[in-house]
């Protein structure tokens, strides 16, 4: 999942960044509004955490703009404490959730899960499909209750096509969605994670968890468990 970190504060920049990266997300961040404006308009992100105290264009005014473009992903703002007014504002320029200054990252992470799960129409941070289970929060997959190792892009890959699973998901927008802008993107390499997906989570190809749509791209197409 690509991550977007708007923040004047170069320490707490660094900090959310290192933070985010280290809970498998492809992070990109800015400094001010303007720049922050453009790069949600050129590039695909999953989620974006926005300051609203930024120079040169406001937070709200980002999310506004944005929102005015109908770019629909995810946005928890960070706000002071005690100004409760920039909270209302910023929710109704169009974000998702606040959160106050300072924070625990523990905490931010756990919202930022919660609103991608939102996003796919999840309550909780488990998805079952047949033998297989995703723990979004741990990190893990399992099949038939039995841990599946996977490299973090391999996970990453996974995740993704099951956060939009039934959606035809092109090559290009897998790549936009787990490398960097600058990162040298070869769709070999992508084909590698998908045959090696394929191996570990359906080695006997009983289930057959990911499509191949001839020409388009690949598709998760299993069912979710439904309990009572």
């Amino acid at each position: 999942m690509k991550l977007l970190v708007v923040e004047d504060e170069p320490d707490l920049r660094r900090q959310l960044v290192k933070a985010m990266e280290g809970r498998g997300y492809t992070v990109e961040d800015c400094e001010d509004g303007e720049e922050a404006l453009y790069l949600g308009r050129e590039y695909p992100y999953d989620l974006a955490i926005v300051d609203l105290g930024l120079p040169k264009l406001s937070g709200v005014d980002v999310i506004k703009r944005w929102r005015a473009e109908e770019k629909r992903f995810p946005i928890i703002i960070l706000t002071a404490r005690g100004d409760w007014q920039d909270k209302v504002e910023g929710l109704e320029a169009g974000a998702d959730d606040y959160l106050v200054k300072p924070f625990h990252m523990e905490e931010l992470a756990a919202r930022l899960n919660a609103l991608l799960r939102r996003t796919a129409g999840h309550a909780k941070p488990e998805f079952e499909f047949g033998p297989l289970r995703i723990d979004t929060t741990g990190r893990v997959v399992y099949r038939n209750d039995e841990p599946v190792s996977l490299t973090s892009y391999e996970y990453k890959t996974f995740e993704y096509l099951v956060l939009h699973a039934g959606k035809t998901v092109s090559k290009t927008e897998l790549t936009e969605h787990l490398y960097h802008q600058d990162y040298d993107r070869d769709s070999n390499v992508l084909e590698v994670f998908i045959r090696r997906l394929r191996q570990k989570l359906d080695p006997d190809q009983d289930i057959q968890p990911i499509t191949t749509v001839r020409g388009m791209g690949y598709r998760f197409d299993l069912k979710p468990v439904q309990k009572d």
